[in-house]
């Protein structure tokens, strides 16, 4: 009993040294003046950090070295600003998932065009037409990747002239047909429905119609609706929980635009759409 004692001592020692260590190393020792209750609760999610299991009030106090009233104080504010979990009065507390939600977000602008931009470029490659990948932020359409046509003549769109123009293109009604239909109203108040060809959809009951059938098809078409050279193609790309975080298009010119040719480019958007889809993690770019 006495040797496996010894031996169970000589095992946990370790993790219980390396618990002092992120205490002690929360910066205390650092240069300049620190706010002493700050620092107390990054050692204590410090410690939390460490550990396999959830760890009793008594044994964090005693591994950041804060008395137990103080250290219940602490814990019990970072409970409720949801970064420590509460397991239970015989279990005790444990780090939340909010620290990692919150590094996720700081950076999922960046991390968005990042992950797109292979996919899109392999599109471009295969296709050799115009492709674009847009966002919808609150009421304005951002496009945050665009790559050119590679086959000339270029027949060219202002992407500035898009930002009130969701009704109007392909990557934009791909958006806004998995819009609940007050916030397609609000985003409709926000921009209006201005017409940029003949071919512009221009009242709210044709869009609310059109959306209908992009959600039907799959797939978004701009029919020379924006600019009237141009027949756009748009699928939107979703998180796995299903969240709609933008969409991918591409665009040809009109004069190729045939029935053959226009159903190849509609599967090869939507093809690339799902696969984008199917590999987005939930909640990292909403």
């Amino acid at each position: 009993m006495q040797v496996a004692a010894e031996q169970n001592s000589r095992v946990t020692e370790p993790r219980s040294r390396q618990y002092e260590i992120a205490a002690k190393s929360s910066g205390k020792e650092g240069s300049g003046k620190s706010i002493q209750s700050v620092d107390r609760a990054l050692a204590i999610i410090e410690v939390l950090s460490l550990s396999g299991a959830p760890l009793m009030l008594g044994e964090i106090a005693a591994l950041t070295d804060i008395n137990l009233s103080t250290c219940h104080h602490l814990v019990k504010t970072l409970v409720n600003r949801g970064y420590v979990i509460y397991a239970g009065r015989s279990r005790g507390y444990a780090l939340s998932s909010k620290l990692e939600a919150l590094s996720q977000r700081s950076a999922r602008e960046f991390n968005l065009v990042e992950f797109v931009r292979p996919s899109l470029l392999q599109l471009n490659a295969d296709l050799r037409e115009a492709v674009q990948m847009a966002v919808l932020c609150g009421s304005t359409l951002v496009t945050q990747v665009r790559l050119a046509s590679q086959i000339p003549p270029h027949v060219e769109s202002n992407d500035m002239s898009k930002v009130h123009a969701a009704h109007a293109v392909a990557t934009g009604k791909a958006i806004l047909a998995w819009l609940p239909e007050a916030e397609l109203a609000r985003v409709v108040a926000d921009t209006g429905l201005a017409g940029f060809t003949e071919r512009t959809i221009t009242s709210f009951p044709a869009l609310v119609e059109e959306l209908r059938l992009v959600r039907r098809a799959g797939f978004a078409v701009s029919d020379g609706e924006f600019h009237p050279d141009l027949v756009g193609f748009g699928a939107a790309i979703r998180d796995t929980s299903g969240a709609v975080i933008g969409a991918i298009g591409v665009s040809i010119p009109n004069r190729r635009a045939t029935d053959t040719y226009r159903g190849y480019i509609a599967r090869a958007v939507t093809k690339c759409a799902k696969d984008l889809s199917g590999r987005m993690p939930a909640g990292c770019f909403v």
